[in-house]
């Protein structure tokens, strides 16, 4: 497919008057966390949707640092929002069920006051009077205008970035403001290396002979090569090795044509030149260094605990998303912040998406299918509406979708299942570890209970458990559990994921620390068909109806009831039930379970 020459997160973005954007003023004065005081503030915003007759459908998005507040287009004739991909009639931010809220940021350069603002007490531009200003400020203004809306709680707060770093400020500072919170490719603080990136833009605006102290509007000069140079450094942030490498080097040597004075040699040389061309077309040198600082100022809590003080006091359902190829604000930020999130028992979904697109993965269409249905599916939980339900009255679930390959008996009625909601107690926690797209979990929460949680890998699986209504974490079960808490839940599931996982003990251990009882279902090797095609010479075939042969197969454990329960004797594991079945012939088996049973469920606890 060819990759259009100057293609990026910037394209869709101009510097043309906002026809559509609304002006909110505020006469009582801003006082800033980091002393100072704006004495007026206006806002630049624009809605689209309506707002319901309760006031509970209003979803507050956030941009990133060089957005603004036209996220999406009005109308067809309208100019291309920043996120038209995912907001607007039937995208994941639906415009027609929802009542959708974007302002510019405080200090931006697109209608709400920042240094190029007029400054009441000189009657010139702030410039470099304008005051250093946190996220809190800017999140401060946001809520005058929710305020303003009035609106007393939002449905959601959505940002990914600098506007993640915003939904976090909303969802720990103001916890009763928001039922949910989406923080996208973002942090609990930045890494010393990102924050470096901004030291060195910053420097180069601040070099710039132009810059003249920040004074230069309305002398006919501004810092553009600083700026330029700048957004060039942050651009390469935003993107990845592997994005870069598809974009640039087949082409190394062939430029793409564009006058500029920077050097445009190399094809990679001519692509940043235009971006940081482009970039001074639309933007404010003095609004990125106080939009970059407030970025670099935000810490949610730079060690564990801290981090964890800080989410304590949240009161939304979370869902976070990271992109594997985000090397700006990598995957382990967002881990950071789930685990707190579990480690607190708050109700969080996280999926790190498989991204080639670096950072601007959420602003670009390649991984829309999966993050756009993440934010679609999460967004229809937090106003009642699932995509998708299992009805109390059909307990079986024969829902077909795509689900999790390191599950057996994917898409046909699952025994196992029926026996296990037998076992769990009426309103039991339950911790489901490889709950492929949820169906377990989702017959639970038609019998009542409140308190699930999914761990899954299969990022499509994610998907579909979160259409279920469902909490589900990205997580691999061969890296431990370690965020859970001992005793954190009355039950912890493993269905037919036993035979994939590599460290047995360490997950069963695990197992039996957080949860008072753990439930394990696994494929029995010793089962009378399995030996007859041993006798055969041929390898027993686990999960045939999926396809799996020997060479493709999941699976990596080869046990028996009789190999579990002596494991369990040596590691002093009490087994409290074993339930044997044949579900070839859909029964329960009492006689010789370890010859006639090919599925085997165990109750245990230490």
């Amino acid at each position: 497919m060819a990759i259009a020459p100057f293609e990026s997160s910037d394209s869709n973005r101009h510097a043309q008057p906002l026809k559509f954007a609304r002006q909110a003023v505020f006469d009582e004065p801003l006082l800033l966390e980091r002393g100072g005081r704006l004495p007026q503030i206006s806002v630049a915003y624009e809605t689209y949707g309506r707002l319901n007759a309760e006031k509970t459908n209003a979803v507050l998005i956030c941009h990133a640092l060089s957005g603004d507040s036209h996220v999406a287009r009005h109308q067809a004739d309208d100019d291309p929002g920043w996120w038209d991909i995912v907001v607007g009639p039937a995208r994941p931010i639906d415009t027609d069920r929802y009542f959708v809220i974007c302002p510019n940021v405080l200090g931006g350069c697109r209608g709400t006051t920042g240094p190029n603002s007029l400054n009441p007490q000189s009657g010139r531009p702030y410039g470099a009077d304008f005051p250093v200003i946190t996220v809190g400020d800017i999140v401060a203004v946001q809520r005058r205008l929710v305020d303003h809306l009035g609106i007393d709680r939002l449905l959601a707060v959505v940002g990914g970035s600098l506007g993640g770093h915003m939904v976090l400020h909303w969802a720990t500072r103001h916890p009763d403001r928001l039922a949910g919170a989406v923080p996208i490719a973002t942090s609990a603080c930045l890494t010393s290396q990102a924050l470096a990136f901004d030291v060195v833009g910053r420097n180069a605006i601040l070099r710039d002979p132009d810059f003249q102290a920040g004074q230069y509007y309305g002398t006919g000069r501004a810092p553009l090569v600083g700026l330029a140079i700048a957004r060039m450094l942050g651009h390469i942030t935003y993107l990845s090795r592997e994005g870069m490498m598809e974009k640039f080097d087949a082409q190394r040597f062939k430029p793409r044509l564009v006058r500029s004075e920077f050097e445009t040699k190399f094809s990679v040389g001519s692509y940043l030149a235009h971006q940081g061309d482009r970039f001074g077309e639309r933007f404010d040198a003095n609004s990125y260094l106080a939009l970059s600082m407030a970025m670099d100022l935000f810490d949610l809590g730079y060690t564990r605990e801290r981090l964890a003080a800080a989410i304590r006091a949240a009161r939304c359902r979370w869902l976070l998303m990271s992109f594997t190829s985000d090397w700006l604000f990598l995957p382990f930020q967002s881990q950071e912040i789930v685990d707190a999130l579990v480690a607190a028992g708050q109700p969080v979904s996280y999926c790190n998406i498989q991204s080639r697109c670096g950072h601007d993965a959420f602003l670009l269409p390649d991984d829309l299918p999966v993050y756009g249905e993440l934010i679609r599916a999460f967004l229809a939980n937090l106003d009642g509406r699932p995509i998708y339900t299992l009805p109390a009255a059909n307990p079986a679930d024969a829902e077909t979708a795509a689900l999790s390959p390191t599950s057996i008996f994917h898409s046909r009625h699952r025994l196992d299942y029926d026996k296990i909601v037998e076992l769990i107690p009426p309103g039991a926690s339950v911790l489901d570890l490889g709950c492929g797209t949820g169906r377990l979990l989702a017959r639970l929460a038609a019998r009542g209970h409140k308190r699930l949680v999914g761990i899954e890998w299969n990022e499509q699986s994610v998907v579909h458990g979160l259409r279920r209504g469902l909490d589900v974490v990205q997580a691999d079960l061969n890296q431990g559990l370690a965020a859970f808490q001992d005793g954190q839940f009355d039950i912890v599931v493993l269905s037919q994921t036993l035979q994939t996982v590599t460290d047995v003990e360490r997950l069963i251990g695990e197992m039996l620390r957080i949860g008072a009882r753990s439930i394990v279902s696994f494929p029995n090797m010793a089962y009378r068909d399995h030996r007859r095609r041993l006798k055969q010479g041929r390898a027993p075939q686990i999960g045939a109806e999926e396809g799996h042969r020997w060479y493709n197969t999941p699976n990596v454990r080869f046990l028996s009831l009789a190999d579990f329960e002596e494991f369990c004797a040596e590691k002093g594991i009490a087994i409290h039930q074993i339930v044997a079945l044949d579900t070839h012939a859909g029964c329960r088996v009492d006689g010789e379970p370890n010859l006639n049973a090919n599925v085997v469920i165990a109750v245990m606890s230490k």
